[in-house]
């Protein structure tokens, strides 16, 4: 399926509080990664473009001036960018944040949902291909597996540490922060139930659920990167994003 009829939304507008000091200075999404330390956020973009999509939204607040300032319209990388920005007016959170969009007229369109810290070579044909062969409301990219970012421990009934296994992957369905998302769900009066200052994940989600949405899963078997804390960013070698590196 072609996708020119596509926005691609990204929320980059959080205080990045995991990475302080330095979201002190920078937001989060331009923390610089990879061979060509190129920001997270603009690796992204280039993923993105890739796959013939052309329109971005930023979800933008904290210190978004930065992110204005290297993106610009989009021109110089190819693409148009537009700006939603965290100002007063009530909405709040990543789905807050979209909401927002879409009532300022920014979204009007099928819409690829992007969280603006993670970095994921998915297939953007292939993820849309499904979204349509199931007709979804919303599909989400899901992982199998889960590699937790803490050691953990089997103990028995006296408290004695039995087994100790340091950081494992749990055989578990988790989303990415990717999906895709039918613009006409957000006609609907969701203030009335969510309020302004909502989740997208936590809230709209079971939300849509809730009200019989169609929500499918897309199951993605490559590797993932969330760089939304210091420690997993500390950890991203060149190797892990060497398909990035090569969109550059």
């Amino acid at each position: 399926m072609t996708l020119r009829d596509v926005k691609a939304v990204i929320p980059a507008g959080g205080a990045g509080t995991r990475f302080h000091p330095y979201t002190e200075i920078i937001p989060k999404p331009m923390i610089p990664v990879g061979e060509h330390e190129k920001p997270v956020l603009e690796m992204i973009v280039k993923w993105i473009k890739r796959f013939g999509i052309q329109e971005f939204v930023f979800l933008v607040g904290y210190k978004w001036k930065y992110i204005y300032n290297y993106f610009g319209d989009g021109a110089r990388f190819g693409v148009k960018i537009d700006y939603s920005i965290d100002d007063h007016d009530g909405y709040r959170g990543t789905g807050g944040a979209i909401l927002k969009a879409y009532r300022s007229g920014l979204i009007s369109k099928r819409a690829l949902i992007w969280y603006g810290d993670i970095l994921a070579p998915v297939n953007i044909h292939d993820l849309f291909n499904y979204h349509k062969d199931v007709n979804a409301d919303l599909t989400l990219v899901v992982s199998r597996r889960y590699r937790v970012p803490v050691g953990v421990v089997k103990v028995n009934d006296r408290l004695i540490v039995e087994e100790i296994r340091e950081k494992p992957e749990l055989d578990i369905m988790a989303t990415l922060g990717i999906g895709v998302l039918e613009s006409s769900v957000l006609e609907e009066p969701i203030e009335d139930s969510l309020g302004k200052n909502f989740d997208f994940m936590g809230d709209l989600v079971p939300w849509m659920i809730k009200r019989g949405y169609k929500v499918f899963a897309y199951i993605y078997e490559g590797a993932w990167y969330d760089v939304g804390s210091l420690e997993r960013y500390k950890k991203l070698s060149n190797d892990d994003l060497a398909i990035f590196n090569e969109a550059l």
